[in-house]
């Protein structure tokens, strides 16, 4: 499911929900990143978010934000 920021610009495709985040799929690069569930505005065939374009790069994650699933 594409995830979309208030903006409108797209920003990946969810992988799963990991506990209170969005895991999305790899990027152009090969990296995973998490966004806080608490982004999410509403759903429907988009994960629409509350934030935008450049929010979103500050607040998502690049590193598993859960330590028990780092090596």
């Amino acid at each position: 499911m594409p995830v979309v920021c208030a903006d409108g610009h797209n920003h990946g495709e969810v992988d799963r929900v990991d506990g209170n985040y969005i895991k999305l799929t790899k990027d152009d690069s090969g990296q995973h990143h998490w966004l806080p569930l608490s982004a999410v505005d509403h759903v429907d065939e988009h994960v629409h978010l509350n934030l935008n374009h450049s929010q979103v790069h500050e607040q998502w994650l690049s590193e598993d934000p859960h330590p028990e699933h780092r090596q």
